[in-house]
C-alpha cells in the first residue's frame, strides 16, 4: 500500500459520538469553536476521551489555517458556517458533505440541499442514500462503527428490556414514543436518555458508561419508526444484547431474526418475542452470541476507519478530477 499524507480535515461537532468514532481515523480534525459554544462549536466537549488528533480552533482564525479537505455534517455548515468561516481558496478545497439522516419531509422525493458534483455526499446508510433524490452530487456509503470499553459483556441479569433515546417525549411519532408506550403496558422497560425522567425513565446516561449499564438488560428495545442506524444499537449488538425493533430503515437488513434479536412491523409480534426473552434465558444468551458476532463484522471500528481513509484518499489524492471526486459507487 502506498504511504499516505496525514490528512488535515476541518468539521464541526454536529454529533458527538459519530464524531468520537470518526476520529479514530489517524488524521488530524480542526473544530471550530466560538465563545459560549453554540450548536456546532462545542469542539472538544462532551464526556469524550477525544484524541491528540482533535484540535480545537478559534473560529475567527479558521481562515488562517492549511487543511487538506473540508467535512460538512450539517445544513448550516454548508450553507452559512462555510461562508463566514473560510476563506475563497479554502472555500475551492475538496469538500466533503456527510448526511447523518434520512430525508424527513417527504421520504421518497426530498432532494438534497447539495447539487454539485465537485462534493461527495456521504450517506452513514445504504437506506438513506436510497431514499435520498441525491441530484447530480456523487454518493457513498459509509456504514457506522462503534467501540466499546474493554471488558463490557452482556449479563442479561435484568428481566427487562432497555431504551435509549434521547428527548423521545418531543420527538413524538418518527422516534416511536406511541410504540414505547403501547409496549410499556405489557413489557417492563427501563427508559435512558436526555428528558427520560419525564416519561418515567432513568434519565441521562454518559456516552462512556452506557455499554456496560445496557448490558445487564435481557435486550435492547428500538420503537424507533424512522430515523439512521442508531449508534445506541450499534454499541448494543457489540456487547451482545438481543436487538429487537421495528423492521424499518437499515434495521431491516441489520437485525436478523431468530439470530441476533426480532424485528417486524407487527409490534404484538414483537410483544411476543420479548416475553419469550424474559422467560427463556438461554434464547437470550444464543442471541446475545448472535448479536455479538453480527456487529464484529458489521460495525467493525477498522473497517470504518479504512473506509474513511480510502474516502478522504480518493476526494483529496492527485488522481480525483478536480470536477468531480472519483468515489465509490454513485448514483441519484
Amino acid at each position: 500500500m502506498h504511504s499516505r499524507k496525514r490528512l488535515r480535515v476541518l468539521t464541526w461537532h454536529v454529533h458527538g459520538s459519530y464524531l468520537y468514532y470518526l476520529t479514530q481515523t489517524p488524521c488530524d480534525f480542526y473544530l471550530p469553536v466560538k465563545p459560549g459554544r453554540p450548536e456546532g462549536y462545542g469542539a472538544r466537549s462532551g464526556p469524550f476521551p477525544w484524541g491528540d488528533n482533535v484540535h480545537e480552533v478559534d473560529a475567527a482564525q479558521v481562515r488562517n489555517l492549511e487543511f487538506d479537505c473540508i467535512l460538512f455534517q450539517s445544513k448550516k455548515n454548508y450553507l452559512e458556517d462555510q461562508h463566514e468561516l473560510l476563506s475563497e481558496a479554502q472555500r475551492a478545497l475538496p469538500k466533503i458533505y456527510l448526511e447523518h439522516d434520512p430525508p424527513r419531509e417527504v421520504p421518497t422525493d426530498t432532494r438534497h440541499l447539495v447539487d454539485d458534483p465537485a462534493v461527495l455526499l456521504v450517506h452513514v446508510t445504504h437506506f438513506n442514500r436510497l431514499m435520498w433524490d441525491n441530484n447530480r452530487t456523487p454518493t457513498a456509503v459509509i456504514e457506522h462503527g462503534v467501540l466499546i470499553p474493554p471488558g463490557v459483556a452482556y449479563t442479561g441479569e435484568l428481566e427487562k428490556g432497555i431504551v435509549v433515546i434521547n428527548g423521545l417525549g418531543k420527538r413524538g411519532r418518527r422516534l416511536g414514543l406511541d410504540v414505547f408506550e403501547r409496549v410499556r403496558q405489557e413489557i417492563p422497560l427501563d427508559l435512558v436518555g436526555m428528558g427520560s425522567k419525564e416519561l418515567g425513565g432513568l434519565g441521562e446516561i454518559p456516552n462512556p458508561d452506557l455499554p456496560a449499564f445496557t448490558a445487564r438488560y435481557r435486550f435492547f428495545f428500538n420503537p424507533i419508526r424512522y430515523t439512521s442506524m442508531g449508534l445506541s444499537v450499534c454499541e448494543a449488538l457489540l456487547a451482545g444484547l438481543p436487538v429487537v425493533g421495528l423492521a424499518t430503515t437499515e434495521m431491516a437488513v441489520n437485525i436478523q431474526n431468530d439470530v441476533s434479536g426480532y424485528v417486524h412491523t407487527d409490534v404484538d409480534f414483537l410483544i411476543g418475542k420479548m416475553r419469550l426473552l424474559l422467560e427463556d434465558r438461554a434464547l437470550a444468551n444464543r442471541l446475545s452470541a448472535g448479536a455479538r458476532e453480527a456487529a464484529r463484522r458489521q460495525f467493525n471500528i477498522e473497517r470504518f476507519k479504512q473506509d474513511w481513509l480510502d474516502t478522504l484518499d480518493r476526494v483529496t489524492g492527485p488522481h480525483a478530477a478536480p470536477d468531480r471526486p472519483a468515489a465509490a459507487p454513485l448514483y441519484s
